[in-house]
């Protein structure tokens, strides 16, 4: 009976596994059929009324689309732009011409700036565009792409702007505040040892170390700190994007300054793939997007509450589901981090010469380039609506904390492991996994956020072995079709990273 209850609480999940992984169907098909799935379960199962039943997926539908949605196509738009203006190439060549020893050169694209991307972009662009830099400037491509999936790990829950622990906000009800400071509680010793990890995969083991240490110390501590104080005191939206900035700026100064001494051989890039230089005024207007965007988030983020409150409180409340224990839908229309992102794109386009006819075609074509996306993502929400509103989520949790007992704590990451590995994405796992992991806290006395926390940081960590990642990242360095060889290679990465985060997890709840 207790099998029977936890298949059939999970029937949607179950779906999903088998079609991304087994039947190899793409998430846009998938998870629409995951929502037929999860009604019929919800309704013949547990006996929701189909009025429920509709209006839940109204729900997932109108609550990912504002503000979920929103932030993801805001950020794809202002990197499509960039490489429409030409600004990415620019900051392409600021990044390739700082030094020409491998290490620090991984350190500084591979780490900083790919922590960057993830923070602005995320879905892939923090392994592809980083990838495709380090390839070009003569890396060896496996070793590579392992680090750079390594250290895309622990910054995915604070990715695309926060969106995956502002998803599980919408999905649990939880404060993101709380969710964003235990997640950098739970993710921090991990955080700190990722570009350890990629010093010595792309240096070829611990030699790689060898007058490297303190750059490498250097570069993991001016992230994580800005880092962990951002995510602890203001949110989720700033702490990956001003981590990065203060990374890349302190690594560019001090790799300038040991520019005249003497490489190794076997570290030395014999190019830096580009003879150009980029004058103050090109730089600036190349970075010019991004640092509205830190302008615009920060100003208008808790530590300027008279800017904040004022914006925040222009929002509409609606009851959209109308079962038990229905509560109202928040939606915020202005201080939301989509807005300013476009925002901030849009003035960001217009300074680097882009007319605005053409920044907003670059807009359209984002939209209508991810309509798969968008289709995904409602219909990841509408099923995890579905799923809590219906019961099927307790059901599962009620199984998992008999089994586990007190020592869910310990197994907690690895449910945000097979979230990422499933779906790919940090955000899906989030709106999936977040209400089981709040649910079984509440059972076992835990604080929710905490498990919830933990959920994210095994998202991020099931993105190194999940395959449409890794597929993202072998096609952007020329390794189409030896995904499986790399998520062979990188499974004990993953492994340590689930096995440490599942211990933390445990000590400190």
């Amino acid at each position: 009976m207790l099998i029977l209850k936890f298949i059939l609480g999970l029937v949607p999940i179950i779906w999903l596994v088998i079609a991304l992984t087994v039947l190899k169907m793409p998430g846009f098909r998938a998870c629409p059929i995951a929502v037929v799935f999860a009604a019929v379960t919800a309704i013949f199962y547990k006996g929701l009324p189909p009025v429920s039943a509709a209006t839940a997926v109204l729900e997932g539908v109108l609550t990912a689309l504002w503000p979920i949605i929103l932030v993801i196509l805001a950020a794809l738009f202002v990197y499509a732009l960039s490489c429409d203006t030409g600004a990415m190439d620019k900051i392409k060549t600021m990044l390739a011409g700082v030094s020409r020893d491998k290490r620090i050169l991984a350190l500084l694209i591979g780490w900083s700036f790919g922590c960057f991307m993830e923070g602005m972009a995320g879905f892939g662009t923090a392994v592809a565009i980083p990838g495709s830099i380090l390839v070009a400037l003569g890396f060896e491509p496996l070793s590579m792409l392992l680090g750079l999936l390594i250290v895309n790990s622990t910054p995915t829950a604070f990715g695309s702007v926060g969106v995956p622990l502002t998803s599980m906000e919408s999905a649990t009800g939880l404060a993101v505040a709380a969710l964003s400071a235990n997640t950098e509680k739970i993710s921090l010793v991990l955080m700190f040892l990722s570009p350890f990890f990629l010093v010595f995969l792309v240096g070829g083991g611990l030699k790689a170390f060898k007058g490297m240490l303190p750059f490498t110390l250097l570069s993991s501590l001016s992230f994580v700190i800005p880092h962990f104080l951002l995510g602890t005191f203001v949110g989720p939206e700033l702490p990956d994007i001003i981590g990065s900035i203060c990374s890349l700026v302190v690594g560019v100064i001090v790799a300038m300054r040991m520019k005249d001494r003497e490489i190794p051989e076997e570290y030395l890039v014999k190019t830096t793939g580009t003879d150009q230089t980029v004058t103050k005024e090109e730089a600036v207007r190349a970075w010019s997007p991004f640092i509205l965007i830190f302008i615009f988030l920060l100003f208008t983020s808790k530590l300027f509450p008279f800017i904040n409150g004022p914006l925040s409180s222009i929002k509409s409340s609606f009851q959209l589901y109308v079962g038990e224990d229905a509560a109202p839908s928040s939606f915020t229309w202005i201080n939301t981090p989509g807005v300013w992102i476009i925002l901030a794109g849009i003035i960001g386009g217009l300074i680097q010469g882009a007319s605005l006819p053409d920044i907003l075609k670059v807009l359209g074509r984002t939209v209508k380039g991810n309509l798969k996306t968008i289709l995904t993502v409602c219909s990841v929400l509408s099923t995890a609506k579905l799923m809590v509103h219906s019961g099927m989520t307790t059901d599962v949790a009620d199984v998992l904390v008999t089994v586990a007992g007190r020592f869910y704590p310990l197994f907690s990451p690895m449910v945000g492991v097979l979230g990422a590995f499933v779906t790919g994405s940090g955000t899906n796992t989030s709106v999936l996994f977040g209400p089981l992991q709040a649910e079984a806290a509440r059972q076992l006395g835990l604080h929710p956020e905490w498990l919830c926390a933990a959920n994210c940081l095994g998202a991020g960590i099931g993105k190194m072995i999940s395959p449409s990642n890794v597929a993202i990242g072998c096609a952007a360095i020329g390794m189409s079709g030896q995904e499986n060889m790399v998520i062979g290679k990188v499974f004990k990465y993953c492994l340590f990273y689930t096995v440490v985060g599942g211990l933390i997890c445990l000590v400190l709840a």
